[in-house]
Formats: structure tokens, sequence, C-alpha cells
């Protein structure tokens, strides 16, 4: 099969359900499943007050009256607040109880927790927090969804959302780099690719030459294709039927379309990571809800916040999980 009208044909068999055996069911360890749930509130207060002092020591008020709260303080106070999606006004209450196991020493009125979501201190703690927590594993998947403001638009079709989310996540379905905001997911994907690029760099023995990207036929693009290699990282983009074969202004894609004519099946084995991109954004959406933001920075904050807790949740997961023993 060298021709391209056998390579059209097979990427149509690709398509077709049962042309591909399913994998495995992945085995659940439900004892650190359980643990993880059990301890998942004390492990989470724990979190957001040791990972926000890491980065961020509070400022000497030195200016005559009253200071102003510490952003350490308004950092620690949001990522609580996103850990249950609770209502501002609710969230003062809440943090008058739980403000000392956080470290947070004054009451911090509903309003200025409101401010705090455009607060560029705070912000530049949050990025910090998620940049110092996550590990890659280097089997990675990327994918866009639409972050849903309203009830009325989580049941609309359309992919014209306010706020589009494309994320790259590893196997474990820790965030590794995500895009906001109305931008094309294929043109999202070119910056990602760009910041993971930056990342690998800086653990070249683990993961360069080692890692992978594994994206749908939305994401088919010469310049993207090319990229991910250039990374470092091999890609395993599903062709379209009109992809070249052999061409020599566009040797990535055609090596990677070689590689699916001469063993699909392990081509596909290899694609398969990409359903963890998907399985991140159904349970991401189900398990916060909905985006209650309005402007482009609150929703930032917003997301950054619940990305954390996913991050440290999944992470936290698969250090309880036991090594299976054949």
């Amino acid at each position: 099969m060298r021709n391209l009208k056998d390579f059209q044909k097979l990427v149509v068999k690709m398509c077709e359900k049962g042309f591909y055996l399913p994998k495995e069911k992945t085995v659940v360890d439900w004892a650190a499943y359980t643990n993880n749930q059990i301890n998942d509130f004390i492990d989470s207060l724990k979190f957001i007050r040791s990972e926000v002092d890491k980065v961020h020591r509070p400022k000497k008020h030195t200016s005559v009256g009253r200071p102003p709260t510490d952003v350490g303080e308004l950092a620690k106070a949001i990522l609580f607040v996103e850990m249950f999606t609770i209502a501002e006004r609710k969230a003062e209450g809440w943090l008058m109880i739980i403000g000392p196991h956080l470290g947070i020493q004054n009451r911090i009125d509903d309003r200025v927790l409101g401010k705090a979501y455009q607060n560029k201190e705070v912000i530049a703690i949050l990025d910090k927090v998620f940049k110092n927590n996550k590990t890659n594993d280097g089997e990675m998947s990327g994918d866009g969804t639409g972050l849903e403001g309203s009830r009325k638009e989580n049941y609309e079709s359309t992919k014209n959302k306010k706020n589009y989310i494309t994320s790259i996540v590893d196997s474990r379905e820790v965030v590794q780099q995500f895009d906001l905001g109305n931008k094309q997911e294929c043109q999202a994907m070119h910056g990602l690719v760009k910041r993971i690029k930056n990342e690998i760099k800086k653990d070249v023995l683990k993961l360069t030459g080692k890692a992978k990207l594994t994206l749908d036929a939305g994401f088919v693009d010469r310049k993207l294709t090319q990229l991910i290699e250039d990374s470092g990282i091999t890609p395993y983009i599903f062709p379209k039927k009109n992809n070249l074969i052999q061409s020599k202004d566009y040797p990535v894609g055609g090596k990677m379309c070689k590689k699916i004519i001469d063993d699909v099946m392990e081509w596909l084995k290899e694609y398969r990571i990409r359903s963890h991109a998907e399985s991140f954004h159904s349970s991401f959406k189900r398990i916060f809800g909905i985006v209650t933001k309005r402007h482009n920075i609150t929703v930032y904050t917003q997301t950054i916040c619940r990305i954390i807790h996913n991050n440290r949740r999944k992470t936290q997961y698969h250090e309880l999980k036991q090594p299976i023993l054949n």
C-alpha cells in the first residue's frame, strides 16, 4: 500500500466503527481512589497554604491608614472558594471558619474577594503555583472545548461559546498548558506547543525524544506538525484523506503517513492516548460546573484555580496507586 488512493481508503476505514479493537479498560485502584477522596479536603487546605507561602511573603505595611489585604491571603481565599465553587457572599462566612487553617489572619470582605480575581499580583501567585505543581509523563494529548457560562449554553450544540479552552494534558490528565479565549483551537495549539517545548528543554534526559502529542484531524496543519517535531515531540495527528504520503516540502507529514501505512494498528494504539484530553474536559466541567465570571481576566483566574485543584488531585491519586503486578 504505497499510493495515495490506498492511503485514502485506509483513512476512511480508520474512521469506521469496529476497525480498531478497543483498549482494555483502565484499572481503578479503589483503595487509592477512596483514600484520595477521604483526605481531599484536608490535603487541599494544606496544599493551598504551603504552596502559596512558597511563592509569596507578606510585605510590611509602612504607610498611614488601614493596611490592604495581603495578596497571598487573597490567593489562598480564591483557591479555597474555587475548590468548592462557593459564592462570594457565602465564602466570606466560610473563610471566617476555615481562614486560620489556610494561614489567613484577617477577615476578607466578599467585595474585596470579588475584586481579587482581577488583581495582577494575585494572578501572578496563582501562575507560579500552577507551574510549580505539575509534572509530565510525556504521553500528551490536546483538544479544545467550550466552557459554558450558563445552563442554557450547556445544552447548545454550537462551538461559538464566549469562553473556549484549548488544553494539553498528559496520560494522568494533569494539565500541562492551556489557552483561554475565542482563538481557533489549532491556532491556540501553536502557542501551547511552544510553551511545552521550553519546559521539555529543562528536562532533556527524561522527555526529549520520548514525548508524544496526539491530536485529532482538526489540528492537521503543516506548521503545527513541524513545530511539534522540532520541539522533540513525536506527533500523532489523525490524518485527512488528502494528506500526502510523500512531500518534499512536508517531510514530517509524509513520515507520519508512512507510519500509519506500515503498521496502522500500532499507530492507533499510540493515538488513543488522545482520549485523555476528552476525558479531562468532561470531568473538569462536571466537577467544577459552569464559569460564573464574565470578564476575560476573571475567567482566567477562576479557570487556573480549578486546573490547579485538578492537577493536585490527579497527581496525588497516581502517587497513591499501587503498581499492577503481572
